[in-house]
């Protein structure tokens, strides 16, 4: 049951996300992306429209993606490593495309659904706290994304999963969650993703209406997660954005940061509906740890997210509301999961 205390902050939560958006979009700016950036913050979480505390729990990734770092290259505005590696990891030299890094840090949180007991709940998700930093280097023009991204991050106690799920609880009046002792042990975690975005079907009419479709495909290699997926978006609406739709956590953030000489489409407002599937070789999160027993479940081989939502933009920032559903990650698990994602984009 969704307690009485959960929603003053989720209104709280949404005001300020508002107020936010509306100093920058006061502004008209020529540069799309911005002169420093897109800065994109995620907030996900299964109470909303989901209602439920389990499973998936709750997610927040913040993302920073630089303008085009080839004109930042002489001018030192950036680490050498990063201009090392924005000019010449390869595939994406292009002169047809400009390049972007991409930094990012966050931490997603997993239980079980009984969160009420004290003891190992057999044959249930286990408990875990997932943080992490990613860094990424984005090859992109108005047609085609690539995101080549690095994750690095821990798994276990030092991932402050129980902290801050059961601080937040103390926070809106709700229970604690009980059963931690039994999370999964401290593994340092290796990421390596690459995935393509394209967008097709991008003409509008002279009022501004229009849609495309966005499919993508990709692979994550590492201990955290192994997997291949496919997918794709479709989007209908006013004054589309110029970027690669919207995300939810995980690999290969940043999609919804725009071209940097795209031209800015004033306000607009659309709907999208998508999904992504997955063949999952390796969940840490459900195959248990890599080097040490931990509670374990027999996780499913392919997984698959439908989302839909609605997103507004201005010149330079996106607010999109996503509600995802996701399909069952494996044996035993009761019923599909449901959460929602709250997205804010903001080009400075």
């Amino acid at each position: 049951m969704t307690p009485r205390y959960f929603h003053s902050p989720l209104l709280l939560l949404i005001a300020l996300v508002l107020g936010l958006v509306a100093a920058p979009a006061m502004a008209q700016t020529d540069n799309y992306a911005g002169e420093y950036g897109t800065f994109i913050l995620v907030i996900e979480n299964d109470k909303f429209g989901g209602g439920t505390d389990q499973y998936y729990s709750t997610g927040a990734l913040l993302t920073w993606v630089s303008p085009d770092i080839s004109r930042w290259v002489e001018d030192e505005r950036l680490p050498k490593l990063l201009t090392v590696y924005g000019e010449y990891a390869p595939f994406v030299n292009s002169g047809e495309r400009e390049r972007s890094v991409s930094l990012s840090m966050g931490q997603t949180i997993f239980t079980p659904v009984d969160v009420y007991t004290e003891e190992l709940v057999e044959n249930d998700r286990p408990y875990a706290g997932w943080l992490f930093a990613s860094m990424g280097l984005h090859s992109k023009n108005e047609k085609v994304l690539d995101v080549f991204e690095t994750t690095i991050g821990m798994v276990g106690p030092s991932a402050l999963g129980k902290q801050v799920q059961n601080n937040f609880h103390n926070l809106i009046g709700v229970r604690r969650s009980d059963g931690w002792d039994h999370q999964l042990k401290d593994e340092p975690g290796l990421m390596f993703t690459w995935q393509r975005s394209f967008r097709w079907f991008t003409e509008a009419t002279p009022q501004g209406w229009g849609a495309d479709i966005i499919p993508h495909t990709g692979a994550t290699v590492g201990n955290i997660y192994t997997y291949a997926n496919l997918g794709g978006e479709f989007r209908l609406g006013f004054n589309l954005p110029n970027n690669f739709g919207s995300s939810l956590i995980g690999p290969a953030t940043g999609v919804s940061a725009a071209t940097t000489d795209a031209q800015a489409p004033g306000y607009g407002a659309h709907f999208f509906a998508g999904f992504d599937g997955r063949a999952v070789a390796r969940n840490i999160f459900l195959d248990g740890n890599t080097w040490q027993d931990s509670p374990r479940v027999d996780k499913l081989p392919l997984v698959a997210d439908l989302f839909a939502g609605f997103s507004m933009n201005g010149d330079d920032y996106t607010l999109t509301y996503t509600q995802a559903l996701r399909t069952k990650e494996f044996h035993g698990q009761e019923k599909i999961h449901m959460f929602g994602s709250l997205l804010l984009s903001v080009a400075f």
